[in-house]
């Protein structure tokens, strides 16, 4: 079993998670739906299919991330340039996510300028900033479209007003969004692989270093402010997912497949047994406050689904199952704005979903719908080359 240079499993599970990203962001404007399909409030102990999602999507950002550090090696790219684009893609999650915080208070009487058209003016300056040009491209008309992007954002960072009448707010990190915590977990997560080189044993000893930090934080014996690591619930997260495809990338090229599904399958349960362990001594199972529990089960059950997903696809050489949503894996940043498209345009047209599209399994069925529609948009765009890339 001869080790590709892409895995295909990985591209189908970022896709099938970033379908569900979609559907369960949407699910959660619906109404009457079982408590298991939606987000556990925070002082509950548990967890819904919801509160899976994001944890799996780190996960694989450091499942792709060895493969991608070791390609620009290849390439014959430096540890600066590499740190250098490590630094920049973190920027560019950052800012996005920083911005999508606070459109979450955006108050349009204070800035006055319509939400939808501030969502949609910022989002065109994402894409011009960000966009994959084509390199026939010339320089000029690329630098020129990314200085408007900047240019677009800035404006939109100053017109900015959120809070209320009584107490307006400016711009200001109140969390960094979703974006925002997948770059700030990649920017520490990245540079640990290249500061490591990628060996096998410092990476377990800094995944290790991670999770204690987790854990020791929610069991309020580590109670010093570690920056934007935090309590290391994300980067720990997306260490265990390059550790898995590091061991993985060794097994392979030594052509021991039978060690990698016992490692898989028994890091895999460890995981999940590590963290029921842990829930009664380090604040349980939440989501929202990213306990250890919470970081240990989400990570055993991603990891058997990337298991089931290596025997499916790259086995089994099922890839084709999933064509319907392969933009979703491809142009995965691309998949995740356009719903900020779809609902300004919507809100624009003062459209409503008929009520029974509101509430219950016709709710359900919107989110699918929602998100199989962008999609299917993505998949439009890139036939016309428009895809983000950072």
């Amino acid at each position: 079993m001869a080790l590709p240079t892409r895995i295909q499993s990985i591209d189908v599970l970022r896709a099938l998670t970033m379908f569900f990203m979609i559907f369960v962001n949407d699910v959660a404007g619906v109404g009457h739906i079982p408590a298991w399909i939606g987000h556990t409030a925070a002082e509950v102990d548990g967890m819904g299919f919801s509160d899976l999602i994001f944890p799996a999507f780190l996960f694989i950002v450091g499942l792709s991330l060895p493969f991608a550090i070791q390609t620009r090696k290849k390439r014959g790219d430096g540890i600066l340039a590499i740190a250098a684009h490590i630094l920049l893609r973190s920027i560019a999650l950052i800012v996005m996510g920083f911005f999508h915080v606070n459109l979450e208070s955006y108050n349009s009487e204070l800035a006055g300028l319509a939400k939808a058209v501030y969502t949609l003016l910022l989002t065109t300056g994402f894409f011009l900033v960000w966009l994959d040009y084509p390199k026939e491209i010339s320089n000029i008309k690329k630098y020129g479209f990314t200085t408007i992007g900047v240019i677009l954002i800035l404006v939109m960072g100053y017109l900015y007003k959120g809070g209320s009448i009584e107490n307006p707010q400016d711009l200001a990190p109140h969390w960094w969004g979703i974006l925002g915590l997948i770059g700030w977990a990649y920017l520490f997560s990245a540079l640990t692989y290249l500061l490591t080189r990628g060996k096998m044993w410092k990476l377990l000893i800094a995944f290790v270093v991670y999770a204690l930090i987790n854990i020791t934080t929610h069991m309020g014996v580590l109670q010093v402010n570690l920056w934007q690591i935090g309590d290391a619930s994300s980067i720990t997260l997306m260490m265990g997912g390059a550790v898995i495809a590091t061991s993985y990338q060794h097994l392979i090229a030594q052509q021991q497949s039978k060690k990698l599904w016992l490692l898989l399958s028994l890091a895999g349960l460890f995981t999940i047994v590590l963290g029921f362990v842990l829930r009664p001594y380090a604040g349980g199972i939440s989501k929202i406050y990213a306990t250890p529990a919470w970081v240990f089960i989400c990570m055993g059950i991603t990891l058997l689904t990337f298991q089931f997903m290596i025997y499916l696809v790259d086995v089994k050489g099922k890839k084709d199952w999933f064509k319907w949503i392969k933009p979703a894996g491809t142009s995965t940043l691309t998949c995740y704005l356009i719903p900020y498209v779809l609902y300004a345009i919507l809100s624009l047209a003062h459209f409503n979903y008929p009520s029974f599209l509101n509430y219950g399994v016709g709710g359900i069925m919107r989110s699918f719908l929602v998100a199989f529609i962008v999609i299917r948009i993505v998949a439009l765009l890139e036939k016309y080359r428009i895809r983000l890339k950072v």
